[in-house]
């Protein structure tokens, strides 16, 4: 089942509640948390996610790019994010974070930036909800999809399939309306689209718009 979460990172910083109605038929609405060490970019934090958690009914997946989020992230569950996402380049125990996370009540997901290999990590997923493969570099939006981790996504995909795992695979980065069908046909499931939704005239119908490609792909690849 295709998942479409806009990212605020693309949204009016000064009207984040209304930017959150905007995309009304989200799945998730993403929440980009940088601090400006792990990535060079530095965006919002606790504070603003429990304000954002209380404006909206839509679920928050916080997707932590800082060091050392084995301390932070159980504070984005408190704070209502329903889906918390820690980098394994930054975390120092994934497998007792993602426990943490879940036993705080919720999803445990892991990202790895393009160039980090899933291979290393097959062990762990059975401890995830969700795995994010990073189709740019973290740390700003806007940049261009990386064509060279479709196979990447293609991997992780018959990683989880091998293990029989109910586990969500998320893209993010440059994900739009000319790229998100070779992602799903790949094997993703959920997609991140920032500009693609927060530029478009009406936001709501870029999701829906979106939605309807990855349900396409999906049939296309049904029927081979």
């Amino acid at each position: 089942m295709a998942q479409i979460n806009p990212s605020i990172l693309s949204a009016d910083f000064a009207r984040l509640a209304d930017e959150a109605a905007a995309v009304q038929g989200a799945d998730w609405l993403h929440v980009d948390v940088m601090d400006g060490h792990f990535v060079p970019n530095l965006t919002l934090g606790v504070p603003v996610v429990e304000s954002l958690s209380k404006a909206t009914g839509t679920p928050l997946d916080c997707h932590l790019m800082i060091e050392d989020p084995d301390r932070w992230a159980p504070q984005y569950v408190e704070a209502g994010a329903g889906s918390v996402t820690f980098h394994a380049e930054a975390a120092a125990a994934p497998v007792r974070l993602a426990r943490e996370i879940r036993a705080k009540g919720a999803r445990a997901a892991m990202a790895l930036k393009p160039a980090t290999p899933i291979e290393p990590y097959e062990d762990l997923l059975p401890e995830l909800d969700m795995l994010l493969v990073m189709t740019v570099e973290p740390g700003f939006g806007g940049q261009a999809f990386l064509d060279l981790m479709l196979p990447k996504i293609r991997r992780t995909r018959q990683l989880i399939d091998k293990h029989g795992l109910q586990l969500w695979l998320q893209v993010d980065g440059g994900v739009s309306a000319s790229t998100i069908e070779r992602c799903a046909e790949a094997g993703a499931d959920v997609f991140v689209a920032g500009s693609a939704v927060y530029g478009a005239e009406d936001p709501a119908a870029a999701v829906r718009a979106l939605r309807r490609r990855v349900q396409e792909a999906t049939a296309r690849g049904c029927a081979h």
